[in-house]
């Protein structure tokens, strides 16, 4: 029998306190040599694929690993969540969650995956607001003075949006219903040419995305009457807020982080906190003033109530006006 001596029992003791640490530090370092995707809903240039793009790179770059950003679009972000929801638990998918999470259960008959139950949202990453802007020409110069002009002539105004279900023609269902006014809503195929037959005349109004619209707005190409967020925009404080003339009004387009249903506490737990960490960074800071978005970087309990906050307004909204995507 080999003696065991004093210098033997304390290497292999060491050795044995060393595997439960090991075990830590597995899930500690994720990603590991994982090459992280992180999944957008929409096509190249947008605020949603912005906003990914930033998430993506100041992510790798806290990890010091590569990370990939894949446009997956259509059905409003839902092929994108479908990928995620059905894909690998271990934290090598990220979805780069839009408001669809919420709204497309009630605008879709059936969506591929369960909103509820197949995603988790981990931490809500940046919110804009959308800005009420109407045709230069138009004899209204504040949102007061258009409803007044809405209710003088009925059924008269028309509003555009970037497509049915959007946050941009939800916006203007709601003022419409919050108001006690009614427009017609025309819908185009993204908010690019919304925008050119606004700057054209062809249409009255939009709730467009700030992102998109503010260089119009500050050049004077339209006129802008209030923004839809709950306060003013710190990065855009000229504009007055829709809810100071309709208390109570509020809508915005957000982002954040979610993985597929099943993914281990351990790596959600770090993804939260990185995400986090990363809502405070000055890059990635600057990088959302460019969008006219602010971070957020909430807890992925706040983050979840959120999202129910949005099923409940939305899903209310959508169901008594009858709106169906197929």
């Amino acid at each position: 029998m080999a003696q065991i001596t004093r210098r033997t029992f304390a290497t292999g003791a060491a050795a044995a306190a060393a595997v439960p640490i090991a075990g830590q530090r597995a899930h500690a370092a994720y990603p590991g040599n994982l090459t992280v995707r992180f999944i957008v809903g929409f096509t190249p240039g947008g605020a949603q694929d912005i906003l990914g793009r930033v998430v993506s790179d100041r992510l790798g770059a806290l990890w010091g690993s590569p990370t990939v950003v894949e446009n997956v679009a259509g059905a409003g972000g839902n092929l994108a969540m479908d990928r995620v929801a059905k894909g690998p638990t271990d934290g090598s998918q990220i979805c780069i969650l839009p408001p669809g999470i919420a709204t497309n259960p009630f605008l879709y008959s059936k969506t591929p995956f369960d909103p509820e139950k197949d995603l988790i949202p981990l931490s809500q990453v940046a919110t804009l607001g959308n800005l009420l802007c109407v045709r230069k020409d138009l004899p209204v110069n504040s949102v007061a003075e258009l409803i007044e002009y809405a209710k003088k002539n009925p059924g008269k105004l028309n509003f555009a949006s970037s497509g049915v279900g959007t946050t941009v023609h939800l916006s203007g269902e709601l003022f419409k219903r919050m108001a006690g006014i009614e427009m017609v809503h025309v819908a185009y195929r993204g908010s690019a040419p919304a925008l050119n037959d606004l700057l054209g005349g062809q249409v009255d109004l939009i709730f467009d995305n700030i992102t998109s619209i503010i260089g119009h707005a500050r050049s004077g190409n339209v006129k802008a009457l209030g923004i839809t967020t709950a306060a003013r925009s710190s990065l855009a404080p000229e504009f007055p807020v829709v809810a100071d003339t309709v208390p109570g009004y509020e809508t915005t387009s957000w982002s954040g982080v979610a993985v597929r249903a099943g993914t281990p506490k351990e790596i959600c737990d770090k993804l939260e906190a990185d995400t986090r960490k990363i809502c405070q960074d000055p890059i990635l800071k600057d990088k959302l003033a460019t969008l006219i978005a602010e971070p957020v970087g909430s807890s992925a309990a706040e983050f979840q109530a959120f999202v129910q906050a949005e099923r409940a307004k939305w899903g209310k909204l959508i169901t008594d006006i009858k709106v169906k995507l197929e």
